[in-house]
């Protein structure tokens, strides 16, 4: 009978314990952890001067968090696409030896409509639209079609 007494009493105390480390650190734990911080929704970005982007050249640009490859054609026509391979998510460059998108990870390839023309990429990559408005480049979300 001691002996149970004993093993109810130590978990008494033992539960008593633990609920009072859990009241105490909880709170730091909360305090310390950031909060979530909801990403802004980005629709368009401006790219900069057409003026400064020579014909036959890509460069990566920032949309939101999100890389986007920004490609000047040799005849001077821009596109933009998706920066970010779709089969591993490497990120992706233009080539201007061979005048199209290539993935340094795996050897993939793909054309200035962005499909995939060799290599282990799955699909295309994502299109954005391309406008320019008193030479500035303004990259925005392509229209859904439908």
């Amino acid at each position: 009978m001691a002996t149970s007494r004993r093993k109810f009493i130590n978990l008494l105390l033992g539960g008593g314990i633990l609920g009072w480390m859990a009241s105490v650190f909880y709170p730091v734990y909360s305090f310390l952890k950031p909060p979530k911080i909801p990403e802004a929704n980005v629709n368009a970005v401006r790219a900069g001067l057409a003026a400064d982007f020579p014909p036959n050249s890509g460069q990566i640009i920032k949309f939101g968090r999100t890389p986007v490859i920004l490609i000047r054609t040799e005849v001077g026509e821009f596109r933009a696409f998706e920066g970010t391979c779709t089969h591993l998510d490497c990120i992706v460059q233009y080539r201007t030896d061979l005048k199209h998108i290539y993935c340094a990870c795996h050897n993939g390839h793909y054309d200035l409509r962005g499909r995939n023309i060799s290599g282990p990429p799955p699909k295309p990559l994502g299109e954005y639209a391309v406008n320019i408005i008193n030479d500035e480049i303004l990259v925005s979300r392509a229209q859904e079609q439908g």
